[in-house]
């Protein structure tokens, strides 16, 4: 005898009713289970969320503008024959001997403009400056100036007279500038002009500004 077909055929309609929502709730409530699992899965591990309300990085800093004040270079005529004097910006020094050294490293560097010359021998370098309590200047210039200038009288004398006339120009209180070579007095910088002494600045080599 078939008793589990018979069991089944005994049941009424209203269990079969509840054994059928049973199952339905079970398959629901498994579904949940393993969507929820998933989920949990796929998630990324809470040290591993990127943090959405960090602050961005600050600006690197920059560095403070250097201080300047417009200065008076000089450089020659077409010709050769006058020092012309050029407005230029040079940074701005603490002190005599610090705005000294700043004026004078922009005379031996700056680019003439044209049709201007520049009587600054390439590669020219200070070594050193220093202010006398007699508010005299004293220049220590590398050896280069002597092996790089190309000579003659005149052009020796332009280059003097720029250095000079550069430093007092701009700082009137300053009186005199003595040019050394490599530390060391000189009787010239190439065959001329007599450097053994203080230089006062040179008008009559000037053009009018």
């Amino acid at each position: 005898m078939n008793t589990k077909g018979k069991g089944l055929r005994s049941l009424r309609p209203r269990d079969v009713a509840l054994l059928a929502g049973s199952a339905v709730v079970i398959v629901f409530l498994a579904w949940m289970l393993m969507a929820g699992l998933g989920r949990l899965l796929r998630s990324p591990a809470p040290d591993e969320t990127p943090d959405a309300a960090a602050p961005p990085p600050p600006p690197p800093e920059t560095a403070p503008a250097v201080p300047r004040i417009k200065a008076t270079l000089f450089f020659a005529s077409e010709d050769g024959q006058r020092l012309v004097p050029t407005e230029r910006e040079v940074a701005l020094g603490e002190g005599i001997v610090a705005q000294a050294r700043s004026i004078l490293e922009a005379q031996l560097t700056a680019e003439a403009p044209a049709p201007l010359v520049s009587t600054i021998p390439k590669g020219t370098a200070l070594r050193g400056i220093f202010v006398s309590q007699r508010n005299e200047v004293f220049v220590d210039l590398e050896p280069s100036i002597r092996t790089a200038h190309p000579g003659g009288s005149f052009q020796e004398l332009m280059t003097v007279y720029t250095i000079v006339n550069a430093l007092l120009t701009n700082l009137p209180t300053l009186q005199e500038v003595q040019i050394l070579i490599g530390g060391q007095e000189v009787d010239t910088l190439a065959g001329h002009v007599d450097l053994r002494r203080p230089l006062r600045k040179n008008e009559g080599l000037m053009s009018p500004p």
